[in-house]
């Protein structure tokens, strides 16, 4: 019999990310572990409302969304843990701007450049809904599709209650394989 936990959010872990919004003409860098698919052209980030950065993604409606691996982890951590309104994190990371004017890391494996469609805000929080202009991946870590290749990747993940970051690992299966064997099962194959 399985214990009931109450109201526990219990879909940890999710990616790590860093956000990047404009400050005026500096950036400013803040920590995210609250991502989240809404479609395939569409994400939210999910940003506590007393984050400095949540007003300047409310002016500019854009923000960028850099995926960190295991070298980028050292700098995420760093701008997750202090506030931009007490710390100039602008040069935290160096950076391009998209032709929206986000800030992109040069270090980061994987960025998506974004506009803020909409925001639907709780009481504590700003749900950013966010349509993918751009997507900026560097090219070890794309296969010979042209494809992301997350083995590659390797980003890492974010799991809330213990504030742990994970590593990502091998690959245990494709999609369908596992239909094709259950059948085979089934089947007495």
């Amino acid at each position: 019999m399985k214990k009931n936990l109450g109201t526990v959010l219990a879909l940890y872990p999710t990616p790590l990310v860093v956000i990047g919004a404009m400050n005026g003409n500096k950036p400013t860098w803040m920590l995210a572990g609250h991502v989240g698919i809404i479609g395939h052209d569409r994400i939210m980030i999910s940003m506590h409302k007393i984050h400095y950065t949540n007003q300047f993604i409310r002016e500019s409606k854009n923000l960028s969304v850099a995926i960190v691996d295991e070298a980028l982890l050292p700098k995420a951590d760093y701008v997750g843990t202090i506030s931009g309104k007490n710390t100039d994190k602008s040069e935290v990371f160096a950076y391009d701007l998209s032709e929206n004017n986000t800030p992109i890391i040069k270090d980061s494996p994987l960025v998506m450049d974004c506009e803020v469609v909409d925001n639907y805000e709780t009481d504590s929080f700003d749900n950013f809904i966010c349509k993918i202009s751009g997507t900026y991946a560097e090219e070890n870590v794309i296969d010979e599709k042209n494809k992301i290749d997350y083995n590659k990747l390797k980003p890492i993940l974010f799991e809330m209650p213990t504030y742990s970051y994970l590593k990502t690992g091998e690959i245990i299966g494709k999609g369908t394989e596992f239909r094709k064997k259950i059948k085979q099962q089934n089947n007495g194959e």
